[in-house]
């Protein structure tokens, strides 16, 4: 069965970077806690919620966001030619393939790279009914089992979306699962939750703007969080959890 496509242009990619934002989403985004149900459980303080986005944002979401960037203007403009800095490959597959590798070495939990490329493959799906005449779809399709953040990256660059647009998408998306999730986890007001993803504003802006900025894949942040990392292999392991992370 097959639906209608989505136009380009910049009335789209507004849409669109609403869409990718939005955990209503089918993609599997409702199945998250961005680590933080391992958090808790680790004995994590609910007071340090803001302080966890914070880190995340610095690291982790930081690292993802790079990786998807790097996938847009691996493949802008739209016919897949690369951008500035990219060297040349005509072949888009093999610079979104860069791209995961890179993303690959600087993520150190096999938990946290086997869940991105579960959501990778919801965001696939999703993007192939969409745009299946877009030339950054068919590329990232013949990775086999690429990471959400390059499947992301074809995304954007499918849709016409800005580099720092998609940057603050996933920053945005990171904060709002821990935020969305901390609500399924422990009781509280959900006015506090709401006000600590809007406290991060600067922060995901901050991260969106060095995202934006990053141009090869050597460029790409190596910055680790070993506690995320960490708390998410203990929580693949636990018998008994809310969500997949």
């Amino acid at each position: 069965m097959t639906g209608p496509t989505v136009a380009t242009g910049a009335p789209a990619a507004a849409v669109v970077q609403l869409l990718l934002a939005d955990s209503r989403l089918p993609v599997g985004a409702h199945t998250q806690s961005a680590g933080l149900e391992g958090a808790l459980a680790a004995g994590m303080p609910v007071h340090d919620v803001p302080r966890y986005i914070d880190a995340r944002l610095r690291t982790v979401t930081l690292v993802e966001a790079s990786a998807a960037v790097l996938a847009l203007t691996a493949l802008a403009p739209a016919d897949g030619t690369p951008a500035a800095g990219w060297p040349v490959d005509p072949d888009p597959a093999r610079r979104l393939a860069a791209v995961d590798a890179a993303w690959h070495a600087r993520s150190v939990s096999p938990a946290l790279r086997e869940n991105s490329r579960l959501l990778g493959r919801g965001l696939l799906r999703l993007a192939a009914r969409l745009w299946p005449d877009a030339s950054a779809v068919r590329a990232v399709r013949a990775l086999g089992r690429p990471s959400r953040a390059v499947v992301l990256g074809a995304v954007g660059s499918a849709a016409g979306l800005a580099p720092a647009d998609l940057a603050t998408v996933l920053g945005y998306d990171d904060a709002q699962t821990v935020a969305a999730a901390a609500l399924k986890l422990v009781p509280m007001d959900p006015v506090e939750a709401t006000s600590w993803v809007l406290h991060a504003a600067p922060a995901i802006a901050g991260m969106a703007a060095r995202a934006a900025a990053v141009r090869t894949p050597e460029d790409l942040p190596a910055a680790a969080a070993p506690l995320v990392e960490a708390w998410a292999e203990a929580h693949a392991e636990a018998s008994a959890r809310l969500f997949r992370s």
